[in-house]
């Protein structure tokens, strides 16, 4: 069944017309004054009973550069930090996501993989999610961030907590070094064609290596090509040869990275689709993905969702959440086109 998703999955992102990316739903404010917004702000969070949609407003429209210069004004001004007086004064989901907001993107992704390691068991889908995804400068300041929040090594805490194939692939993703141009190598793209179907389908046993280093290190526009161009060895897609071949950690993250590098807003439209499908929400990928992805392609992530699922992002949350949970979580997601 995974396999066929896969399969299907790049067929449709890499053959459908959709719309020329349109890119974040949150961008700068204009005329911002970080000043006027700290008092605002200190002005709904001591108004009677809470102003949350005040709070709302200013969070989700302001960038995160934005909302780092109103804590700073805030700071200085009121002589508390923003983040502390939000953690008094609110609670529950809304809590939540407001102080996500308040952290630097590369503070919030080292706190999300923390968090993810932290105490009995490991969430692998959010290491996997955050490595497959951010690009290589974004990777090193995660890194630096984990050091200066948590006082100790990424590398070696993923290392504690993982092993085998799947930490093997993990620690590569974590070097950053995955070319990010887009040119297409077409003599290099035969090869690492044939190279997967060696590694896989062809031989008893799989060379996990040739998948790890190949799906880490190309380009995206060079991987496309590698896609298609499998099919001229195997009667297979390359998910269905994955699904066939492995499972567990080291089958998610392998074929993740086969979904982003096919379509990385494809990748994060199932992702909030499947955070969202059946009973219950997984709010920690929901608001993770909408935060992390509200200033870089969250538009065009809400076009595929569209195109995939029949229904918009917007009205998914809408149906899912309720109160100032999802007023905060709309606001994220821009309106409902």
């Amino acid at each position: 069944m995974a396999s066929n998703l896969v399969s299907v999955f790049l067929q449709q992102t890499m053959q459908a017309n959709y719309p020329s990316p349109s890119g974040p739903t949150i961008t700068p404010f204009p005329n911002f004054d970080a000043s006027a917004d700290a008092v605002a702000l200190n002005n709904a969070l001591h108004a009677k009973g809470v102003d949350e949609e005040g709070i709302i407003n200013i969070l989700t429209t302001r960038t995160n550069w934005q909302r780092q210069q109103i804590a700073a004004e805030y700071q200085q001004s009121v002589g508390k930090q923003l983040k502390d007086v939000m953690k008094s004064k609110l609670s529950s989901k809304l809590e939540t996501v407001a102080l996500d907001l308040l952290q630097t993107p590369a503070k919030f992704d080292a706190h999300q993989l923390h968090y993810a390691m932290k105490g009995l068991g490991t969430d692998e889908d959010c290491l996997v999610e955050i490595l497959v995804s951010r690009n290589n400068q974004e990777i090193k300041e995660i890194i630096k961030a984990y050091k200066e929040e948590f006082k100790s090594d990424l590398e070696d805490k993923i290392k504690s907590d993982t092993s085998k194939d799947f930490q093997k692939a993990l620690i590569a993703l974590l070097k950053a070094s995955r070319d990010e141009g887009c040119e297409v190598n077409h003599d290099l793209a035969d090869d690492d064609a044939r190279a997967l179907y060696e590694a896989g389908e062809k031989r008893k046993g799989s060379d996990v290596d040739t998948f790890i280093n190949i799906l880490t290190s190309r380009n995206a526009t060079h991987m496309q090509t590698v896609f298609q161009r499998y099919t001229k060895y195997s009667k297979h897609e390359v998910g269905k040869a994955l699904d066939l071949e492995l499972s567990g950690d080291i089958e998610n993250v392998l074929m993740s990275l086969v979904k982003c590098l096919g379509c990385k807003p494809g990748y994060f439209a199932e992702k909030l689709h499947d955070s969202m499908k059946g009973y219950g929400t997984n709010d920690k990928m929901l608001i993770r993905i909408l935060i992390s992805r509200s200033e870089v392609d969250l538009k065009d992530i809400k076009v595929v969702y569209k195109a995939k699922y029949g229904t918009t992002l917007h009205q998914a949350i809408k149906d899912d959440t309720k109160g100032d949970y999802e007023t905060i979580l709309l606001a994220l997601c821009g309106s409902d086109e």
